[in-house]
């Protein structure tokens, strides 16, 4: 099995991490436009198998080389790369997974290339990072179980272990993505109807073991596919789950309007955006560096199998590695990518395609690889 990632940054080296430890995995290969860096990290991972290469992903024939040298490629390149490096495996006949990315309805666009995809059987699975992606995979293995599924509502956050004022909160991805998912409006499924809700809003309690109270609250992106693949639920959800009176605070924010992309104000005869300036103030102090993390899911799916009531919840708390310096974030997502590309790769995924991860990722095997990588997701049946 050979296997590309796509981008050296922190999820496309323990990606890299993760593959090289598979000893049916015969070749690992990494590229970047930033030669420095897949250097940087090939040198630290100190594989045979692993094989450095500069590639500028909007140079078209450079990333066709590339990719057409794989079996599987993993994208962990930024989402605006999704189309275009899915475009280019279908066309040279390699199968590829991505981190997703809803914003401009990038994965919409992956999934139109079913067709063409089913046509070159060739395999593509976007969506497969924690929220999107975990999740997904959790709930097509609770719906699976039943005859029929009425209620899935999701629950993930990703948070500082030991919370900091003023925001208590310490990103672990872009900062200006976290402001995107808490001012698009969110899709959800109640009494059957999809409808909008306005993220940060519906403000719940929510408790972990060892953590709360906690507080959960409606944010953009979370149902991902859900509601195109279960379009009967009675309700759909997904909350973002943060420390208790974050919601608030960053909804004085909007009501502000510094969280607007396209607002100006002028400032000594000069315009300015206050978004640019509101990203520039927080990013010192939302900087997880070298803190700890820890990443909190929750799905619950509600159905009926035989005519019985029966619910089904999938819980997961997962830490920072402090040997390796890995966050819990990265560990979650770059696993759960790297998993299903292998289970591509060695022929347990095999049909082509374009297919969001709860219609294609056999839950019971994700769970149990999770697993041997440290990483428990707890399954709970209520009759």
């Amino acid at each position: 099995m050979k296997i590309g990632v796509l981008g050296a940054g922190l999820m496309g080296k323990e990606v890299v991490r993760d593959l090289i430890l598979n000893k049916d995995i015969t070749e690992v290969g990494l590229a970047d436009v930033d030669f420095e860096r897949v250097n940087q990290v090939c040198h630290h991972l100190n594989s045979n198998k692993l094989t450095a290469y500069q590639v500028n992903a909007t140079d078209k024939e450079a990333l066709e080389n590339y990719i057409k040298h794989f079996d599987v490629i993993v994208n962990a390149l930024f989402y605006s790369f999704n189309e275009s490096v899915a475009q280019t495996a279908i066309r040279v006949g390699t199968h590829a997974v991505d981190l997703g990315g809803h914003i401009g309805h990038i994965t919409d666009k992956v999934l139109q290339l079913n067709e063409e995809a089913k046509q070159a059987n060739v395999t593509i699975i976007p969506d497969l990072g924690v929220a999107p992606g975990m999740i997904n995979i959790l709930t097509g293995y609770g719906v699976g179980k039943l005859t029929e599924a009425k209620e899935i509502k999701l629950y993930v956050g990703g948070i500082p272990l030991r919370p900091e004022a003023p925001i208590e909160y310490k990103h672990v991805f872009s900062m200006e993505s976290v402001l995107d998912h808490y001012t698009d409006p969110s899709l959800i499924i109640r009494n059957g109807v999809k409808q909008e809700v306005p993220s940060l809003s519906e403000i719940e309690p929510i408790y972990f073991d060892k953590f709360g109270p906690l507080e959960a609250f409606h944010t953009s992106g979370g149902t991902s596919t859900l509601s195109i693949t279960y379009p009967y639920l009675e309700t759909l959800e997904y909350k973002t789950i943060r420390y208790p009176n974050h919601a608030k605070k960053f909804q004085l924010l909007v009501d502000l309007n510094l969280t607007k992309n396209d607002y100006e104000v002028e400032i000594d005869g000069q315009l300015i955006n206050p978004k640019k300036v509101l990203l520039k103030v927080l990013d010192p102090i939302v900087e997880l560096g070298k803190a700890q993390d820890v990443v909190l899911l929750r799905v619950v799916v509600n159905g009926e199998k035989d005519k019985k009531e029966l619910k089904y919840t999938y819980e997961m708390i997962v830490h920072k590695n402090e040997r390796l310096q890995v966050t819990a974030m990265a560990r979650a997502t770059s696993n759960t990518i790297s998993i299903v590309a292998q289970m591509i790769a060695s022929g347990v995924i095999t049909k082509g395609g374009v297919y969001p991860p709860e219609q294609i990722v056999p839950g019971d095997l994700y769970i149990e690889e999770m697993k041997k990588r440290n990483i428990i997701i707890k399954e709970n049946m209520i009759s």
